[in-house]
Formats: C-alpha cells, sequence, structure tokens
C-alpha cells in the first residue's frame, strides 16, 4: 500500500490505525463512525489520528485501495497456459486475499456510493468485473467453457460466489484458505466445463 502521508507519533503507525478504523467500520457502519469513536477504541486523542491522516475519509480511501490493489493483482496477472487455467488462478487467488484481508474486503464489498471514495471504489470494482468477463470470454472462446453460458453473468456468479465467503466464512484450521478455494472450483467450474450436462 502505497501512501504519502505524515510520520506518526511514536508508539502508532498508519497501518495499526488503519486495522482498528476498517475493525470499527465494519462494526458500526462508516457513516455511523467518528474519529471520537476510532480515537476510543484507539485509546488515544483525535489529534494523535491526524498524525496520521487528515481525515475519516483519507482512512477509508487507505482501506478500500488496500483490498483493491491486492485483487487487482490477482487479476491483473493470473498464471496459466490456457485461459481456464488463469480464470482458476484468479478464483483460488481472490479467494486467498479474500481471506487474508478478510477487514478490508468485507469493507469494500459494503460501500454504496454515498461519498466520492466510495464512488471511486466502486468503478474500480466495475473494472474488475469487465477483466473476469473477459477472462470467462475467453475460456469461452478457447473451447474450455460451455459456449451458451453468458461470459457476464458467468463472471458475476463466480465472483458474486467468492464475495460470500464474507458473509459466513471464520479463520479455523479446519477450513483453510486453499480448502475453500479447492471446492469454489470443483463446485463453480465443473458445470461450466465444455461436455457439462
Amino acid at each position: 500500500m502505497t501512501t504519502s502521508v505524515r510520520r506518526g507519533r511514536p508508539g502508532y503507525d498508519l497501518d495499526s490505525l488503519l486495522q482498528v478504523a476498517v475493525t470499527v467500520f465494519n462494526e458500526r457502519g462508516y457513516d455511523g463512525t467518528s474519529m471520537e469513536d476510532l480515537a476510543a477504541r484507539l485509546g488515544i486523542s483525535k489529534s494523535a489520528i491526524y498524525h496520521h491522516v487528515s481525515s475519516k475519509t483519507e482512512l477509508l480511501r487507505l482501506a478500500t485501495d488496500h483490498a483493491l490493489d491486492a485483487l487487482t493483482a490477482v487479476v491483473s496477472d493470473p498464471r496459466g497456459d490456457t485461459a481456464l487455467d488463469r480464470l482458476e488462478a484468479v478464483l483460488r487467488g481472490s479467494v486467498r486475499i479474500l481471506v487474508a484481508e478478510l477487514p478490508f474486503v468485507t469493507l469494500l464489498l459494503r460501500v454504496r456510493g454515498n461519498t466520492e471514495v466510495e464512488r471511486r471504489a466502486l468503478s474500480r470494482r466495475r473494472e474488475l468485473d469487465h477483466m473476469l468477463t473477459a477472462l470467462v470470454h475467453a475460456a469461452v472462446d478457447e473451447g474450455s467453457l460451455r459456449p451458451d453460458i453468458d461470459p457476464a453473468l458467468t463472471a458475476r456468479l463466480l465472483f458474486g460466489t467468492v464475495n460470500s465467503l464474507i458473509d459466513w466464512y471464520r479463520p479455523s484450521r479446519a477450513l483453510t484458505p486453499d480448502d475453500l478455494a479447492d471446492a469454489l472450483v470443483t463446485y463453480a467450474l465443473s458445470g461450466l466445463h465444455r461436455g457439462a450436462a
């Protein structure tokens, strides 16, 4: 995450502040969270927060960019010899990012466009949707996926399934990110393969 923020006071850094802010935003909602709430949760004064960021809006921007940058990195450069391999790599990578950055992705998926920062985040999400749709198109065109599917709808359904993990997934030793990715790829792609009934 690249930022051009001021140096903070000793004992507090931007990453720890951002982690707490995301947690509180997810609990109370962005609109329902004040800088006073954040200061109380951190046990510091509001002025100490302002040593790191200029506003609550900047915290939201940093948080949504953190999630979007990670997801964009996965979608922009998937590894694989075929489009289907690359689609599978994107699905697996998206699951891993969601698990690794669960609070940040949760916040990202809850923004509704009420502020300029949220509208920018939604615009970046739409760019990801277009990239994913193009990847599904490529898998259909190469003959790996059924020709009777709508690539845009398929992309939405696949990645809507990934996104739904924020509603129920909680880290545990019994269910690893790779277990989740394996299950998703098996159940989601098996019905899409060319020749599937």
